[in-house]
């Protein structure tokens, strides 16, 4: 059992360029960045070729890889994971987006009972695009919705993230979830 505050200690060793604290910070955050990745993709379509763990690699290497960040805390980290999770979901969903439309041509010969397996989710860069647009009008909402979704924070991680009541965490993830109802359902109507 890691002692209170060891996240911490470790993620201001990485701003002060401490390499050898990223390796004792992924032993302790794993656990919590593997679970979060795996409630990203109970959400994903069956046959997604990102695998969680390969998720939460890529995320931390990405947040590690940076400098300078001033972490605030654990909760901070845990939040910009989120955020570095959501980012490597779109950036894979683009590229196999970008791969069906012809992006990766390659000479197959397609047997007739062969069915494609949706390795996707075309709703997920859907619900980017509304969530970079919801941000623009409420970033606090777009924080709140990006920190329940693609973090799975809870409404009071959340609460301590954002530096807010528990109650506007609630108010907000509710206007969120309509809002983006709406214009998720409005660009099907299309």
């Amino acid at each position: 059992m890691n002692a209170p505050g060891e996240a911490t200690r470790l993620l201001q060793a990485l701003d002060g360029n401490d390499r050898s604290a990223a390796d004792r910070l992924f032993a302790i955050v794993y656990d919590e960045l593997h679970a979060c990745a795996e409630r990203n993709f109970r959400r994903q379509p069956h046959g997604h070729t990102l695998q969680p763990t390969a998720l939460v690699h890529e995320a931390f290497m990405k947040l590690v890889g940076q400098t300078h960040i001033g972490w605030n805390s654990r909760a901070h980290f845990l939040a910009v994971a989120a955020r570095a999770m959501r980012q490597t979901l779109i950036d894979h969903a683009r590229r196999r987006a970008t791969a069906k439309r012809g992006g990766d041509l390659c000479c197959l010969t397609l047997a007739a009972d062969i069915t494609p397996i949706a390795d996707h989710d075309p709703e997920l860069l859907d619900l980017d695009e509304c969530l970079q647009r919801l941000a623009a009008l409420d970033p606090r909402q777009g924080s709140v919705v990006e920190l329940r979704f693609f973090g799975g924070m809870t409404i009071e991680e959340v609460a301590h993230v954002l530096g807010v009541s528990t109650t506007t965490v609630e108010a907000d993830w509710r206007m969120a979830r309509a809002w983006l109802r709406r214009e998720l359902t409005r660009g099907d109507a299309s």
